[in-house]
């Protein structure tokens, strides 16, 4: 069972992570705090899926709920505050006793991926996330993008990327094939421009879920290989 942990976001208002410590066996001691997406809390079946088979690969993952989603509201609350509450996981991971010395990921799923680089992109030059009344600057390993939504579904003139320039940690963008909200083909001339070192792994007929078909067992599949590429990556990363 993952360790809960409470995240305080004011005195008014908190929410709830979730750490899956990796297997002893095969720890590398990273950190992963990874997003859920808009329409689906921490306690989805991808977020569980993905958490779970992480920290098997070796890596100590932490998910959170967005406030909205803690306080079961349907509508995402506006970016300011998703990046105050993605802001005080981290910190609240950075706490957490049997994690708290370990390089810091950040990503997430669609919506918390497209958060995560928002944080990435104000850590700027520093590769340091700022908690404000927390102390020092938590320094950032590396960005990790599962469906980045580059556009709205059928507006691909309303892109989410001008951001992306400021970003200076390594990234990888795990992008299906057919997603809707962005084609490996929209991406790849937008991430060769970057300043930084990143990785696109093309999921092959995958949708914004990365899901290739409906069928369970392919579904499954593809999810294996994807976590095998994501633990790799952080592997060579976080190796001195």
């Amino acid at each position: 069972m993952p360790d809960q942990l409470s995240v305080a976001l004011d005195s008014r208002a908190q929410t709830t992570a979730l750490v899956y410590l990796a297997e002893d066996d095969v720890r590398i001691g990273a950190t992963l705090v990874l997003a859920h997406g808009a329409g689906a809390a921490q306690q989805s079946a991808f977020m569980v899926g993905f958490a779970r088979a992480l920290a098997a690969r070796g890596i100590d993952i932490v998910t959170f709920n967005f406030l909205y989603t803690e306080q079961q509201r349907r509508v995402p609350d506006r970016a300011p505050a998703l990046e105050a509450c993605y802001r005080a996981a981290i910190d609240a991971a950075r706490q957490h006793a049997p994690i708290a010395r370990n390089p810091i990921f950040i990503g997430g799923k669609s919506m918390g991926g497209r958060i995560a680089t928002h944080l990435a992109a104000a850590a700027g030059k520093d590769r340091a996330i700022r908690i404000p009344d927390h102390g020092s600057p938590i320094p950032l390993s590396g960005v990790i993008l599962l469906g980045y939504p580059l556009h709205p579904p059928g507006k691909p003139d309303r892109l989410r990327a001008s951001h992306l320039q400021d970003i200076r940690v390594p990234m990888l963008f795990v992008q299906g094939e057919r997603d809707m909200f962005g084609t490996p083909d929209e991406l790849r001339p937008i991430l060769d421009r970057l300043k930084t070192d990143v990785t696109l792994h093309v999921v092959e007929r995958g949708d914004h879920s990365l899901a290739p078909s409906r069928r369970t067992e392919a579904i499954a599949a593809v999810y294996s290989n994807v976590q095998d590429v994501i633990a790799g990556w952080i592997r060579r990363r976080s190796e001195p």
